[in-house]
């Protein structure tokens, strides 16, 4: 079930209803919509110094990603793009072992934006970073003609101090490893989808947007250097990030079918749009990819949280069908699970 929203704020008075070309110019219209707007919501004792960059001290190795948030509609089930951006750059830096810390936050805004949206997309950003423990502490705004944008588009990075246990390599990946997906997967691919497409369902499916830094903490204390990789199967899904995985290490993935934790409703919205729930995109599911020996635990404990409440062994790593995924069905036989050629669906993330 997807979290209430934990933070409400009345949107301030402003005297302009949409986003014009003057928000970007520098000056007085943008210092109105960054003071009532932006530092007003994010505010905390980093981002008040206004300055163009932010002061940090780590200790040790860091992990540092970024990413550009382009989604169509803005708004969808169970989410929006503010927090999309939060969420997925929260959880590229916990793929990495480590405990995001740390984001900039860069808009670029289309002139013709109405205020109430981009205050809404504000406070869903305030929220997610409420939720996994991050701080925005610089970023920019920038604001395009009407027609050369598509009402916003969002740049992230963020960083983090590595967790003391993590060895989170391509290269640690061994014959005999398990492979385990931490929820069901393909459900932000099609809620994007129904809302693009107008379809109804007996009951919504919502995205599964949301922060698995909490998690992927959790998992590292106990099980450390056991934990050979993570990925999150964001664009391409599953069949994507697992064929990168298998290209880069030189050894076979065999998924087995009837393993895959799938929603019944994604299942059959799959077969009804003719989408393969393999290259259908997530943004709240990740891999692991562990020694044999404690798979099993893990998702046993995995299965005890509400983000990873579906967790399965999905496959195993062999030294067969190197550089190759393969799917097994329940009769023994096996099929090439390929790299997807384009997108199945576009400007999902």
């Amino acid at each position: 079930m997807k979290r209430k929203l934990q933070w409400e704020c009345p949107m301030p008075k402003f005297d302009f209803d949409v986003i014009t070309l003057g928000h970007g110019s520098g000056g007085l219209l943008t210092n109105r919509l960054l003071d009532s707007g932006v530092f007003d919501v994010l505010k905390n004792e980093l981002l008040d110094r206004r300055h163009d960059g932010a002061f940090l001290n780590f200790q040790g190795p860091v992990a540092f990603s970024t990413d550009s948030f382009v989604i169509s509609p803005i708004f969808f089930p169970g989410g929006d793009i503010g927090e999309l951006a939060v969420n997925g750059t929260v959880n590229d830096v916990a793929m990495c072992g480590a405990y995001p810390e740390y984001i900039s936050l860069s808009f670029i805004l289309e002139e013709g934006l109405p205020i109430e949206d981009f205050w809404k997309i504000l406070v869903s950003i305030r929220n997610a970073c409420e939720e996994a423990g991050v701080q925005v502490v610089t970023g920019d705004t920038k604001v395009v003609d009407k027609g050369k944008g598509d009402k916003v588009f969002i740049n992230t990075t963020g960083l983090g101090r590595l967790h003391p246990e993590a060895d989170i390599d391509v290269q640690r990946i061994q014959a005999g490893d398990k492979i385990i997906v931490s929820n069901q997967i393909a459900t932000h691919g099609i809620a994007i989808l129904s809302v693009r497409q107008g379809l109804e369902f007996d009951t919504t499916i919502e995205s599964d947007t949301t922060s698995l830094n909490g998690l992927v903490i959790d998992l590292l204390d106990r099980w450390g250097r056991d934990i050979h990789l993570f990925r999150d199967p964001t664009r391409g899904g599953l069949a994507s990030s697992l064929n990168e995985l298998a290209r880069d290490r030189g050894l076979g993935f065999v998924l087995e079918e009837a393993a895959l934790p799938i929603a019944a409703q994604v299942r059959a919205a799959c077969e009804i749009l003719g989408l393969d729930p393999l290259y259908t995109a997530n943004e709240g599911v990740f891999l692991a990819v562990v020694a044999a020996e404690v798979a099993e635990e893990m998702v046993e404990f995995m299965r005890s949280r509400e983000k990873s409440a579906h967790a399965a062994v999905i496959g195993t790593v062999t030294s067969d069908y190197a550089g190759r995924v393969l799917l097994s069905n329940a009769l023994g036989g096996k099929r090439p699970v390929s790299m997807q050629v384009g997108e199945q669906l576009p400007r999902i993330c």
